[in-house]
């Protein structure tokens, strides 16, 4: 998701950067044109799982498992998805458990509204017979 197109960030500089359905806070290593190598220092968000093109759908071929970029694993991220970041660096590791459990959360919410809806479904379909 482009997030400021008039960003252009510069070698050294603390960013986050979007990454497929991950968000990171890292440092710019180099700029390559539209692009910058993003070394990784934190984790924001954590990568969704299953098929990016049918989100939320289990019942896809293929249901991809995907990890969060490692501690100073550089990347290339488009500058459209690269943002300043200002404040302090969290640790990674700490990062990283507060992203899992984030996205743990956010799952089981949804799981429970899913369940919730198909209770009251289930109740209207006895009622409208």
């Amino acid at each position: 998701m482009r997030t400021n197109e008039a960003y252009r960030p510069e070698a050294g500089a603390l960013v986050m950067a979007q990454v497929k359905t991950g968000e990171y806070i890292g440092e710019v290593v180099e700029v390559n044109g539209p692009r910058a190598l993003v070394k990784i220092l934190a984790v924001v968000k954590h990568p969704e799982q299953g098929d990016l093109h049918n989100p939320y759908n289990p019942d896809v071929p293929f249901f991809h498992e995907r990890r969060a970029l490692s501690y100073t694993e550089k990347t290339n991220v488009l500058a459209g998805d690269i943002r300043p970041y200002a404040g302090s660096v969290p640790d990674y590791k700490e990062s990283l458990t507060l992203a899992l459990a984030r996205e743990i959360e956010g799952l089981d919410r949804l799981k429970r509204w899913a369940e919730r809806g198909l209770e009251l479904l289930e109740q209207l379909g006895k009622e409208y017979r």
